[in-house]
């Protein structure tokens, strides 16, 4: 009896090591399945937003070592009375409002400071739309009309054998992918939990086999189909997206601080909400792509691809927001009037008849209720039209 006892003794202490080492070995993705399970929390939900790089593998967007561009700031305008009681509802952390290319108004709320790199969540897809313009124009991408297996033949025999990477830029193709925030077991939770584990994005993709409709007829919005896009764009261009955004935008653009994507196990860029930077920085894309792509002389998005990429050419039902490639229009939108739009209340919205540029970045958990949307835009809309 002695015997055994002192032979389970050593068996427990063997598995007790064991385990404490399996915890040590997987610790840095234990740390970040549980960053992803509190993400959203009413406690931390404020402070993640403007670290994400605590808790996920990330890659840095190069800005180069040239000169922070100028973004001259105009005379400070007071705001409609409506703008701080939205602020407060909508949780928001961040507003910078630009007038003809100048700060007019710029406040940051909530205990965040201008220097705060925050989460773009599906603003990064407009970021894309212009990579994916950039290179039509330069001859690397053929046509949008190519099928996404051109570039991607991974996707060869998946859903999304037989869409076109316009059929993805329009989120027209038809793939099955739930995207319910709400539902733990939904596909865009499990793509969340595969980041935090450091598994691969494109393989996640790969594995997708369903379609409710022809590529082309419907639209429904589907964030996979947006990294779809982003493995064309690394196909055609046999370049990263990080590195190729550094060269053909961010360095351009001239902006404050390097950005950073969130990336996969094997270092590939969550191009369809990864990418972080401060909202001084995201104005400063809203305005370069108010000025038709232009910026400080240097035609960086061709401006063809800005006017088409920001029309609504997506199949969506009549009288509902627009969409156009990566960009939404507003219901009743002017020409010249979309924005780009991130989940919990991240916007660029762009007003180019009355040269207004709006970056607001927020922490918004009720961003899902009936009217919120609506009452984000119309007071967008206040503030253009009382500048």
């Amino acid at each position: 009896m002695r015997t055994f006892g002192k032979w389970f003794g050593r068996g427990l202490l063997v598995l007790v090591l064991g385990i404490a080492a399996l915890a040590l070995w997987k610790r840095e993705e234990i740390t970040r399945l549980l960053a992803v399970n509190s993400l959203f929390s009413e406690e931390k939900i404020v402070s993640n937003f403007s670290n994400m790089n605590t808790a996920f593998l990330t890659t840095t967007v190069e800005r180069g070592d040239g000169a922070t561009s100028e973004l001259p700031y105009g005379p400070e305008t007071e705001l409609p009375p409506s703008v701080p009681k939205w602020i407060e509802a909508r949780n928001v952390t961040a507003l910078v409002v630009l007038k003809d290319g100048a700060i007019v108004y710029e406040n940051y709320f909530k205990g965040t400071q201008a220097k705060d790199r925050r989460i773009s969540w599906s603003v990064a897809k407009s970021y894309l739309s212009a990579l994916v313009g950039i290179l039509v124009d330069d001859g690397q991408i053929a046509s949008i009309d190519d099928p996404v297996t051109k570039y991607a033949p991974s996707l060869r025999g998946t859903a999304y054998d037989g869409a076109s990477l316009r059929h993805v830029l329009n989120m027209a193709s038809g793939v099955v992918f739930d995207e319910d925030y709400l539902d733990k077991t939904s596909d865009i939770n499990r793509m969340g939990r595969i980041l935090a584990l450091g598994g691969k994005m494109d393989d996640f993709t790969a594995e997708l086999s369903e379609t409710f409709a022809p590529p082309g007829e419907i639209w429904k919005y589907v964030s996979i189909d947006t990294h779809v896009v982003g493995m064309v764009v690394r196909g055609a261009s046999g370049r990263s997206i990080p590195d190729l955004l550094g060269e053909k935008v961010i360095k351009p653009l001239g902006l404050e601080y390097s950005p950073y994507y969130l990336t996969d196990g094997v270092g590939t860029a969550f191009v369809l909400g990864g990418l972080n930077m401060t909202t001084r920085d995201y104005a400063r894309f809203g305005q370069m792509f108010l000025q038709g792509g232009e910026w400080q002389g240097q035609q960086i998005v061709p401006a063809d691809w800005v006017a088409a990429s920001t029309t609504p050419s997506a199949p969506t039902a009549e009288g509902e927001t627009g969409y156009g490639y990566q960009w939404w229009m507003p219901v009743g939108a002017m020409p010249g009037e979309y924005m780009a739009r991130g989940i919990y209340g991240q916007y660029i919205y762009i007003d180019t008849q009355r040269g207004v540029v709006i970056a607001t970045n927020a922490a918004d958990r009720k961003f899902r209720e009936d009217g919120v949307a609506e009452q984000n835009v119309a007071i967008f809309r206040e503030i253009a039209q009382n500048l």
